[in-house]
């Protein structure tokens, strides 16, 4: 497991509040449900190697893959993903990510990373995983969104179950 990094004040703040948001519930549920170790190895072979020619070393593989899980469970692009690193102290301190060092993954970074689990087929191995360990707590993420670390189903269009537009529901257009 990483290092937890040095706190700033508003970490500090959050980390010892005696309440505690849902997100930061849910973040604290997955740290103890996620198999840390067995992910870490499936991605290691794979993962970049710092290289002789310079440049910027890689971020660690923890980090990257804590990113990952935030993206999956909260639906976050990666620029926005990025953001939210910046904005969210309860995301940085699940990533390890230490603001007083000044590192945070960009998006092209976050994407790579993304990009490189998918190539390898990697991805699928640890939704599933994470599904099936979220499962066995009687609680799956199907369709719909985690938002506020609440589940939400979403209606997939405006048509009912007979597949007739509902006259309950309704559409606009932008600028009407």
């Amino acid at each position: 497991m990483a290092t937890p990094p040095q706190l700033g004040f508003t970490d500090y703040e959050q980390t010892y509040a005696k309440e505690r948001t849902r997100r930061q519930r849910f973040l604290d549920e997955m740290e103890a449900t996620v198999p840390w170790e067995s992910f870490l190895a499936l991605i290691q072979p794979v993962y970049y190697k710092p290289t002789a020619k310079g440049g910027r070393p890689p971020f660690p593989l923890e980090v990257m893959l804590r990113i990952h899980l935030l993206q999956l469970w909260f639906t976050l692009s990666d620029p926005l993903m990025e953001e939210m690193l910046i904005d969210t102290p309860c995301f940085r301190r699940f990533a390890g990510i230490d603001m007083i060092e000044g590192r945070i993954p960009d998006e092209t970074t976050i994407l790579n990373f993304r990009h490189l689990l998918e190539e390898h087929q990697i991805a699928e191995q640890i939704l599933e995983s994470v599904n099936q360990n979220l499962s066995e707590k009687g609680v799956m993420l199907k369709e719909g969104t985690i938002l506020d670390a609440t589940i939400i189903n979403a209606p997939s269009s405006t048509k009912n179950k007979k597949g007739e537009r509902d006259p309950e529901m309704h559409s606009v257009a932008k600028g009407k």
